[in-house]
């Protein structure tokens, strides 16, 4: 608990992001359990009603209220970025750990494959994805899944390969650890911190991918009204109900810069040397 208001002080930016992702986590958790209505039910108001007291974002073409279809959208939004870029930290630390470790042309082949991968849009492999299994969230995990396993790679490597040399690992060597434990209890722990540091990049990066898709119809679909869904029915009556694409816009454009803001507050505290003179 000190550490976590030793950083606040610090960092006061940092500390808004991760208050505002917080707010929005527990919004999207708890929101089937508070009293916000039914986000399916037709005629809970007028048609396209203005922002009000009683329905602060107002409501859709068919009379929805729109605030509890937001919090829906933000639950199916971040379950489905987070997920992804948990199992990509996970497999990408492991690749990265074990390309930087072993070398020569294992190394090679790995830091080669993930350029391409890298490279290659998510867009164009949304549709790919699409068109072979259809749309819809699994469209979405594996277009997020491949977008984001090259950033653990190629950061987890690069920051292995400056320890490989160094003399606790030759010593666990020397000693006859394995390879297997030499990674994982040596290695591992050292690499953690720029795990974290980009996991927060990843994280924005799979919101604004599942976004993406599902504005564009590939992503997750009717019943679930994820944000970039929202948005897509928002740029439809963009003339006559612009609140239905504002309320789902802020809610995105605060998550990415939340999840930004705390990743740079990260950095900042895990690289002490930065912007300290010496």
């Amino acid at each position: 608990m000190k550490t976590v208001l030793r950083f606040a002080r610090r960092d006061h930016l940092a500390a808004a992001g991760g208050l505002v992702l917080l707010a929005l986590l527990l919004l999207g958790a708890l929101g089937p359990w508070l009293p916000l209505g039914d986000p399916d039910q037709i005629g809970a108001g007028p048609r396209f009603a203005a922002p009000s007291w009683a329905m602060p974002f107002g409501t859709d073409e068919l009379g929805r209220d729109l605030l509890p279809r937001v919090v829906r959208g933000i639950r199916a939004t971040f379950v489905l970025a987070l997920a992804s870029v948990c199992g990509t930290a996970i497999l990408g630390t492991l690749i990265g750990l074990y390309a930087a470790y072993v070398g020569r042309w294992v190394d090679t082949v790995i830091a080669r494959a993930m350029d391409i991968m890298f490279a290659f849009p998510a867009l164009m492999l949304g549709l790919l994805v699409a068109a072979v299994v259809g749309p819809g969230s699994i469209s979405a995990l594996a277009v997020i899944l491949f977008a984001t396993l090259p950033l653990f790679v190629r950061v987890v490597r690069s920051v292995t390969l400056g320890m490989v040399g160094r003399g606790f690992v030759t010593a666990a060597e020397v000693a006859g650890a394995s390879r297997l434990r030499v990674m994982l209890v040596h290695l591992l722990p050292n690499v953690l911190g720029a795990v974290l540091v980009q996991f927060t990049y990843a994280v924005s990066i799979g919101i604004l991918i599942e976004s993406g898709l599902s504005f564009l119809g590939l992503g997750s679909q009717p019943p679930e009204s994820s944000l970039g869904a929202l948005l897509r029915l928002g740029s439809v009556y963009l003339t006559i109900a612009p609140w239905l694409a504002l309320s789902a816009g802020v809610v995105l454009a605060l998550s990415i810069v939340a999840v930004n803001l705390l990743g740079d507050g990260l950095r900042d505290a895990l690289e002490p040397l930065r912007g300290r003179r010496l």
